[in-house]
């Protein structure tokens, strides 16, 4: 099941990056880039801080043809993809939620203490988006707009606290992927965040 929906999510955010490539008009490479990075940024940054190589996306061809198709693809969707607004706000949720726990997955395999489990699954889940962003030349929207990477930490120590006390792997994702998702969509919904530091030099003068 969780093979299926990281599927889903790495189409998901490669047709994303796509789009942020598109708004900075893009060639066709770039666009393929964009749409890589975006949907496999995430894990690689994780192997290569965690040291577990080879990279995931090396071993699994399959997932460098779907990210680079899902970017092409939207070029050519792109007109419709007003209208499908609301589902690729879903789509986002879902890969965010996936990303997370594969990544906590792979931290637990590794053996590595509890903190670098929660920071693997949070770097999992939100790197991809950084990278596109810096990239696409931009603040990362990731920190700055509504709850997402605190939410991407919420999924993460849920995961960790319904494994440790002995609740099965079936409704231990089960409860991540919902309490994840409904906690995306009410902060997307209510437009829910954290409190913004300002700084202004000016303001302490």
């Amino acid at each position: 099941m969780l093979t299926s929906i990281y599927m889903i999510a790495i189409t998901a955010e490669a047709m994303s990056g796509a789009l942020a490539a598109g708004r900075r008009n893009m060639d066709l490479f770039g666009v393929a880039l964009i749409a890589f990075l975006t949907a496999l940024g995430g894990g690689t940054v994780r192997d290569i801080l965690l040291g577990n190589f080879p990279v995931t996306w090396t071993q699994h061809p399959r997932y460098i043809y779907m990210t680079i198709a899902g970017g092409l693809m939207t070029i050519v969707i792109a007109r419709f993809m007003r209208h499908l607004h609301q589902l690729f706000l879903v789509l986002d949720a879902i890969g965010l939620v996936a990303f997370t726990v594969i990544g906590c997955n792979v931290a637990l395999k590794l053996g590595y203490d509890t903190v670098v489990v929660v920071m693997s699954g949070i770097t999992t889940g939100i790197f991809g988006g950084i990278l596109r962003d810096i990239m696409c030349n931009r603040t990362p929207q990731v920190l700055r707009h509504e709850l997402y990477a605190s939410v991407s930490l919420v999924v993460a120590l849920l995961y960790l606290a319904l494994l440790s006390h002995g609740v099965t792997e079936n409704i231990t994702l089960l409860a991540a992927f919902s309490v994840g998702l409904l906690l995306r969509m009410a902060a997307i919904h209510w437009k829910v965040s954290l409190p913004v530091f300002r700084y202004s030099q000016d303001r302490w003068d």
